[in-house]
């Protein structure tokens, strides 16, 4: 005789609840725990953060990026919370002390070893069915950089000797060069 199998149906309040310094994210029901990330994976975050928080400065432009960890429930409901390793906020509308409610305007996310499937499957059709206008991938493993630009449909890849121009700024690009990974 088989044993039914228990199926947990994961909520916000299973993330609020998590121990200290423990990290996950909830799609669906579905929670999955986050690794600490690697000392590659926080250069890169803190260089991406930098250059376009450097950006949107010279510009007084009214978009706010925010580095991981921080909460973006992408529905605007508690079904979807996630952490993007970076998030570009120009409605200002969307941002509550709890993070942002809705999807971000431009979503970058650093590939590891525990978050390949994730981020090249499931948080691609999440971020696109959300309303998110562009999503990177970038994968430091494959030095290789994925630029969705889903307002105009457009898909394009980088490696980390390129360029590569933000697809929500007219006159914004970013050097991966420069980063010594």
């Amino acid at each position: 005789m088989d044993a039914a199998r228990k199926i947990e149906n994961y909520t916000i309040d299973d993330i609020y609840n998590l121990p200290d310094r423990q990290r996950a994210e909830l799609i669906d029901g579905e929670l999955y725990m986050l690794a600490a990330p690697d000392r590659i994976h926080q250069k890169l975050v803190h260089f991406l953060d930098w250059a376009i928080g450097n950006y949107i400065h010279s510009k007084n432009g009214d978009c706010e990026v925010y580095p991981a960890p921080f909460a973006v429930f992408l529905n605007a409901d508690n079904d979807i919370y996630l952490e993007p390793d970076i998030s570009v906020i120009c409605d200002k509308n969307k941002l509550t002390d709890e993070g942002c409610k809705g999807a971000p305007d431009w979503i970058i996310e650093i590939v590891s070893s525990s978050s390949r499937s994730m981020d090249y499957n499931k948080k691609l059709f999440k971020y696109r069915a959300a309303g998110v206008r562009e999503y990177w991938i970038v994968d430091p493993t494959k030095r290789l950089i994925m630029v969705y630009n889903f307002e105009h449909d457009i898909f394009r890849q980088y490696s980390f000797s390129d360029r590569v121009k933000a697809g929500i700024y007219e006159d914004f690009e970013i050097d991966f060069e420069r980063i010594s990974v």
